[in-house]
């Protein structure tokens, strides 16, 4: 599926022979992952028509006289869109030519040299695992080495992921963003700007019921277990008096399977829960607290009056959403590293047969829609189970798989740059409209 990139500004610059150009900063779920020219990327356009001809996305002409304003923001938008869809081929994931340029580039933006160097990562008890590393290891790679050390079989490594997580104020966690494959996690962790944040090891499912998957591998019901702990702990997942006591009698006697069979029934197991932010239902300026996972949007919603009110959004009622960042960013040589203030996310509903539009404001906007896009995928892969006259094709474990299906949900979106109005109909895809084989 399509990443959350997004080229919301770029700064003119002067080359060694007095000429100018133009620099390019690029962000990846709202985090500054390079800073990049035309050049550049057209050089690497080439280099991967060589490999895959036609199939490219279309890459933006070349000007050989100077641009006007107008020119050069078309320019910005077709070199976003371009990225936001070459990403979104499972095969150019995987190729040398994609994973050597964007390895480099980000070594190059953050001035990082290639040399060995430690890396602690954090597991859900908060125990960390150091792993060497070079500082160009991808996060697929220092996933593997980590799942390795934790003795966890190569084919359910695909079922966990690395996260940037942030430990707050009385040992409470808040997970900022998931490393994609192809990030550079040493550099993303020296260039994150957020306080205390770490590199952590947690599953990457958002149904409950793929547990059962990871049943007969001690390494990963350890895992499962120790976040089960900690979200019980924290109160992500939240247990009933009786489920409460039954979890800690299983705890006391390290009943590790019980403890996870159990924890099944607990509401908002497996979910992932944001911190608290606003949203516009049913009134504007509500406090809100949402958990994301099992197929729906749990929201607990604080009233003007104080009240509270709990309301879940189906996933398969959701038809399209979108990512809206509302600030300014610096048109310095510096621009700011991370898009997290004044974000939203809007989303379509299905409600009494008529679609309606709900809109959360947090700085973990491009989180939860990676999560809804993770809903989605799941969805797709368990109907092409059931329909196998259906197809798609997804990426996991590094493998590309191919499953049929016939989805509904057709649309939905990302990133809407700050320079674009908002519209309210089903042309307002950022990435346009998804369609089966975009998939």
């Amino acid at each position: 599926m399509k990443m959350h990139f997004c080229i919301p500004v770029s700064q003119q610059r002067s080359d060694s022979l007095g000429g100018r150009y133009v620099l390019y900063s690029v962000y990846l779920d709202g985090f500054l992952f390079c800073k990049v020219r035309y050049s550049q990327l057209h050089r690497w356009n080439e280099q991967l028509r060589r490999v895959f001809g036609n199939s490219l996305p279309p890459f933006p002409p070349k000007y050989y006289l100077a641009m006007t304003p107008s020119m050069a923001e078309e320019r910005r938008d077709q070199l976003e869109r371009y990225l936001q869809n070459v990403t979104a081929d499972p095969n150019m994931l995987r190729s040398d030519v994609f994973i050597e340029f964007l390895k480099r580039i980000q070594l190059n933006t953050f001035d990082v040299a290639t040399e060995k160097a430690a890396l602690d990562v954090f597991l859900p008890n908060g125990r960390s695992i150091k792993v060497e590393i070079l500082t160009s290891d991808m996060a697929e790679r220092i996933l593997e080495v980590v799942s390795h050390k934790l003795g966890l079989r190569q084919e359910l490594v695909g079922y966990f992921g690395l996260f940037l997580i942030q430990f707050c104020k009385e040992g409470k966690l808040s997970v900022v963003k998931k490393l994609a494959d192809f990030e550079l996690p040493y550099v993303c962790l020296c260039n994150a700007e957020v306080e205390n944040c770490k590199v952590g090891l947690r599953k990457w499912y958002m149904d409950p019921a793929l547990d059962s998957v990871l049943m007969d591998c001690r390494a990963a019901i350890d895992l499962l277990y120790m976040q089960a702990v900690q979200d019980i702990e924290e109160e992500c997942a939240k247990p009933t008096q009786s489920q409460r006591q039954e979890l800690e009698a299983f705890q006391k006697e390290n009943n590790q399977i019980k403890f996870l069979e159990l924890s099944q029934e607990v509401r908002h197991y497996g979910c992932m829960q944001l911190d608290p932010c606003t949203c516009d239902y049913p009134e504007p300026g509500c406090r809100a607290l949402l958990s994301v996972g099992n197929h729906e949007i749990s929201c607990c919603i604080t009233l003007p009056d104080n009240q509270t009110q709990d309301v879940t959004f189906q996933m398969s009622r959701v038809k399209c959403w979108q990512v809206t960042f509302l600030g300014t960013l610096l048109d310095t040589d510096g621009p700011q590293r991370i898009l997290n203030q004044n974000l939203e996310l809007r989303f379509q509903y299905s409600e009494e047969s008529r679609w309606q539009w709900f809109v959360i404001y947090t700085k973990q906007a491009f989180l939860l829609s990676s999560c809804l896009k993770k809903m989605i995928s799941e969805r797709m892969v368990k109907l092409a189970a059931e329909s196998p006259e259906m197809q798609i094709e997804v990426l996991e474990q590094g493998k590309s798989q191919k499953y049929h299906v016939q989805q509904s949900q057709k649309d939905y979106s990302s990133f809407l740059p700050r320079k674009r109005k908002i519209k309210r109909a089903e042309g307002d895809c950022v990435f346009g409209t998804i369609k089966e084989e975009d998939l």
